[in-house]
Protein backbone atom coordinates (compact mmCIF):
# COMPACT_ATOMS: atom_id res chain seq x y z
CA UNK A 1 0.00 0.00 0.00
CA UNK A 2 1.37 3.38 -1.02
CA UNK A 3 1.14 6.15 1.56
CA UNK A 4 1.67 9.80 0.57
CA UNK A 5 2.36 12.53 3.11
CA UNK A 6 3.30 16.18 3.27
CA UNK A 7 5.09 17.82 6.17
CA UNK A 8 3.73 20.80 8.06
CA UNK A 9 6.45 22.97 6.45
CA UNK A 10 5.51 21.78 2.94
CA UNK A 11 1.80 22.35 3.62
CA UNK A 12 2.48 25.97 4.67
CA UNK A 13 4.54 26.60 1.53
CA UNK A 14 1.90 24.89 -0.64
CA UNK A 15 -0.77 27.37 0.48
CA UNK A 16 1.12 30.12 -1.41
CA UNK A 17 0.94 28.17 -4.68
CA UNK A 18 -1.81 26.75 -6.86
CA UNK A 19 -0.52 23.24 -6.17
CA UNK A 20 -3.15 20.64 -5.28
CA UNK A 21 -3.08 17.35 -3.42
CA UNK A 22 -4.30 15.68 -6.63
CA UNK A 23 -1.21 17.00 -8.46
CA UNK A 24 1.00 15.57 -5.71
CA UNK A 25 -0.69 12.17 -5.96
CA UNK A 26 -0.21 12.20 -9.74
CA UNK A 27 3.46 13.08 -9.23
CA UNK A 28 3.86 10.07 -6.92
CA UNK A 29 2.33 7.82 -9.58
CA UNK A 30 4.90 9.15 -12.08
CA UNK A 31 7.79 8.72 -9.63
CA UNK A 32 6.70 5.18 -8.77
CA UNK A 33 6.93 4.46 -12.51
CA UNK A 34 10.52 5.78 -12.50
CA UNK A 35 9.90 9.33 -13.75
CA UNK A 36 11.96 11.42 -11.34
CA UNK A 37 13.85 14.55 -12.33
CA UNK A 38 16.83 13.80 -10.09
CA UNK A 39 17.80 11.27 -7.44
CA UNK A 40 19.68 13.37 -4.90
CA UNK A 41 20.71 10.41 -2.75
CA UNK A 42 19.90 9.60 0.84
CA UNK A 43 16.26 8.89 0.03
CA UNK A 44 15.64 12.33 -1.53
CA UNK A 45 14.34 12.83 -5.07
CA UNK A 46 13.45 15.97 -7.02
CA UNK A 47 10.25 16.14 -9.04
CA UNK A 48 8.77 18.91 -11.14
CA UNK A 49 5.02 19.25 -10.63
CA UNK A 50 2.75 21.18 -12.95
CA UNK A 51 0.50 23.90 -11.63
CA UNK A 52 -2.86 24.79 -13.18
CA UNK A 53 -2.33 26.65 -16.44
CA UNK A 54 1.48 26.61 -16.32
CA UNK A 55 2.48 22.98 -16.84
CA UNK A 56 5.61 21.39 -15.44
CA UNK A 57 8.20 23.77 -16.89
CA UNK A 58 6.45 26.73 -15.27
CA UNK A 59 5.38 24.79 -12.22
CA UNK A 60 7.07 24.00 -8.95
CA UNK A 61 9.96 21.84 -7.85
CA UNK A 62 9.33 19.42 -5.02
CA UNK A 63 11.77 17.42 -2.94
CA UNK A 64 10.42 14.12 -1.76
CA UNK A 65 11.73 11.71 0.88
CA UNK A 66 10.98 8.20 -0.34
CA UNK A 67 11.89 4.56 -0.21
CA UNK A 68 10.66 4.48 -3.86
CA UNK A 69 8.04 1.99 -2.87
CA UNK A 70 5.36 2.47 -0.27
CA UNK A 71 6.26 5.78 1.39
CA UNK A 72 6.40 9.24 -0.17
CA UNK A 73 6.90 12.40 1.91
CA UNK A 74 6.76 15.85 0.30
CA UNK A 75 9.23 17.78 2.44
CA UNK A 76 10.32 20.88 0.49
CA UNK A 77 9.11 22.91 -2.46
CA UNK A 78 10.06 25.98 -4.43
CA UNK A 79 9.02 27.79 -7.55
CA UNK A 80 11.51 27.85 -10.38
CA UNK A 81 11.39 31.65 -10.54
CA UNK A 82 12.22 31.89 -6.81
CA UNK A 83 15.46 29.92 -6.90
CA UNK A 84 17.41 27.59 -9.17
CA UNK A 85 18.12 24.85 -6.67
CA UNK A 86 18.90 24.09 -3.03
CA UNK A 87 22.24 24.47 -1.29
CA UNK A 88 24.46 21.58 -0.22
CA UNK A 89 23.62 22.37 3.40
CA UNK A 90 19.89 22.25 2.69
CA UNK A 91 20.34 18.92 0.89
CA UNK A 92 22.17 17.43 3.88
CA UNK A 93 19.36 18.61 6.14
CA UNK A 94 16.76 17.06 3.84
CA UNK A 95 18.67 13.77 3.82
CA UNK A 96 18.55 13.77 7.62
CA UNK A 97 14.81 14.46 7.56
CA UNK A 98 14.34 11.70 4.97
CA UNK A 99 16.21 9.17 7.10
CA UNK A 100 14.04 10.05 10.10
CA UNK A 101 10.75 9.85 8.19
CA UNK A 102 11.61 6.65 6.36
CA UNK A 103 12.62 4.87 9.57
CA UNK A 104 9.34 5.61 11.36
CA UNK A 105 6.94 2.81 12.16
CA UNK A 106 3.31 2.93 11.09
CA UNK A 107 2.36 3.85 14.66
CA UNK A 108 4.88 6.72 14.70
CA UNK A 109 3.49 8.00 11.40
CA UNK A 110 -0.05 7.87 12.79
CA UNK A 111 1.13 9.85 15.85
CA UNK A 112 2.75 12.47 13.59
CA UNK A 113 -0.52 12.78 11.69
CA UNK A 114 -2.47 13.15 14.95
CA UNK A 115 -0.20 15.96 16.19
CA UNK A 116 -0.20 17.76 12.81
CA UNK A 117 3.46 17.25 11.89
CA UNK A 118 2.38 15.20 8.86
CA UNK A 119 -0.73 15.22 6.72
CA UNK A 120 -1.61 12.09 4.76
CA UNK A 121 -2.97 12.90 1.32
CA UNK A 122 -3.16 9.54 -0.40
CA UNK A 123 -2.92 5.81 -0.14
Amino acid sequence: MIRIFKTRHFQRWMRKTELSDAALCKAVQEMAAGLVDADLGGGVVKKRVGVAGRGKSGGVRTLVATNKGSRWFFVFGFEKNERANISDEELEGLRTVAADLLNRTGKQLDEAIADGALQEIGQ
